[in-house]
């Protein structure tokens, strides 16, 4: 990871954040903590891993509108996504609320994909977590 923020910089900080938004076992916030170790800016750090994370969860949301709601449930019998469309179906879109969190954060974007949500109301409550959880990292807060 710090190699990829290292030789790439800010393109580097926001593709690892990219990938981390998807169900790689990845961590955004050990990107970002690695770039402000790296000396960058927190600023611009914070934009960039903001801006890559943002364009994952928008990515998971696309192959979540890709994704036949009959070929969800022959997964359903994975513990966590279960788990995950069960408060789907249950809290509706303020189950988006959860979107930042690490292991089920990733499926609510995904679910929230194939279940059709609004896209808009989505994009600002999954970023603007994404965003807060990075201001909190940088202890802005």
């Amino acid at each position: 990871m710090t190699n990829l923020i290292t030789h790439f910089g800010y393109l580097g900080l926001a593709t690892f954040c990219f990938l981390a938004a998807t169900v790689l076992p990845v961590s955004s916030e050990a990107a970002l903590a690695a770039a402000l170790a790296l000396k960058m800016p927190a600023v611009p750090a914070l934009a960039f891993a903001t801006i890559g994370n943002c364009a994952g969860i928008v990515f998971n949301y696309w192959v979540g509108t890709k994704v036949e709601e009959k070929l969800l449930h022959q997964h359903l019998q994975k513990k966590v996504l279960a788990k995950t469309y069960g408060l789907m179906q249950r809290w509706g879109k303020w189950s988006l609320l959860l979107s930042w969190l690490p292991v089920i954060g990733d499926p609510l974007t995904y679910l929230a994909g194939i279940l059709r949500m609004n896209f808009y109301l989505f994009f600002i409550a999954a970023a603007l977590l994404r965003f807060l959880r990075y201001l909190v990292i940088i202890g802005f807060f």
